[in-house]
Order: C-alpha cells, then structure tokens, then sequence
C-alpha cells in the first residue's frame, strides 16, 4: 500500500472511531456496547455535602421517577451527597450500590454496564466528564431533577431521551 492509500485508510478508520465515541481522557474510546441503557442524574438538592429537605423528597420522588424502568445496577462517585440521593431507589429495588472513583467513569461504566440497564448519580465534574467522553449530544444532565436515558444509536450514537423528576 502507497503512502497516500495508508493515510486516506488511516483518516477512514478515524472518522469511524470518532462518530462511535470519543476519548475518555486517557486516550481510549468509550462507546455505548449494544443493549445498554445509563441512566444518568445529578445527585438531589444540597447545601454543603448534604442534602437539603428538598433533596431528601426528590430523592425519594427518584424512585416513582424510575418504576417502570428496569434497572440492574446503581452506581455513584462514593460522594455522600450522591450515595443519599440513590440509596431510596436502592432500597425501593433491593439493590446494592457501587462506588466508581474513577475521574473519568465513562469506560468503566460501560464496561460494568454492557448490556444492562445501570443508574449513574452522579455531581458536575463526572457528568461533564462521562457527556463528553460519550459525545452524548446537548448538555448533561446538570441541573437537580435533570433524568437522561443514554442509549446507542446508529453507528454507536448516543442517543437521549430527557425527563425532570422531583417533589
């Protein structure tokens, strides 16, 4: 193969990379795997690291929220702000909550996630991080009460569907 034909393939394969995912800033792509849905918040109104009465109420508004929405797992930052706003769906559910410390969680809840439909709690930095790092489209999930559905489209797109839930 010339030169020429190398980098035209080379530029081919990259086009392809980036409409599947992007970088999750340690150089890798993150795509959605097929089948999987994120379901993904920002933790309840707080003042400080707790949360306030409304937040204690749209905590537990999270889980009517979500009754029809079948969930396998429920993830947070091991922030506790995070952990008290989903610990109401987990008990709801009887499910346990798991910790992902990681600065740029996209991978690894994709990874954890494949195939299942997971919660991710989450605060302003990571959901900035995991929106970017999917190439979701629009702005994440930023405000108290925000709820997306992620799932991927065509061509590994993510694709959005966007609710508000809350007291």
């Amino acid at each position: 193969m010339n030169r020429r034909a190398f980098l035209a393939a080379g530029a081919g394969f990259a086009a392809v990379g980036a409409m599947a995912g992007c970088t999750d800033g340690s150089g890798r792509t993150v795509i959605i795997p097929r089948g999987t849905r994120l379901i993904i918040l920002r933790h309840a109104d707080r003042e400080g690291d707790h949360l306030t009465a409304l937040g204690r109420q749209r905590a537990k508004a999270l889980v009517g929220a979500l009754k029809d929405e079948k969930i396998d797992a429920i993830y947070y930052p091991g922030i506790r702000r995070n952990y008290d706003t989903a610990a109401p769906l987990a008990e709801a559910r009887d499910l346990p909550m798991h910790r992902i410390t990681e600065e740029h969680p996209a991978a690894r809840l994709m990874q954890v996630g494949a195939g299942r439909s997971i919660v991710w709690v989450g605060n302003k930095g990571n959901l900035h991080s995991i929106w970017k790092d999917l190439g979701a489209p629009g702005e994440a999930p930023l405000e108290y009460g925000d709820l997306f559905i992620v799932t991927r489209g065509k061509a590994g797109v993510p694709v959005v569907s966007r609710r508000y839930f809350g007291p």
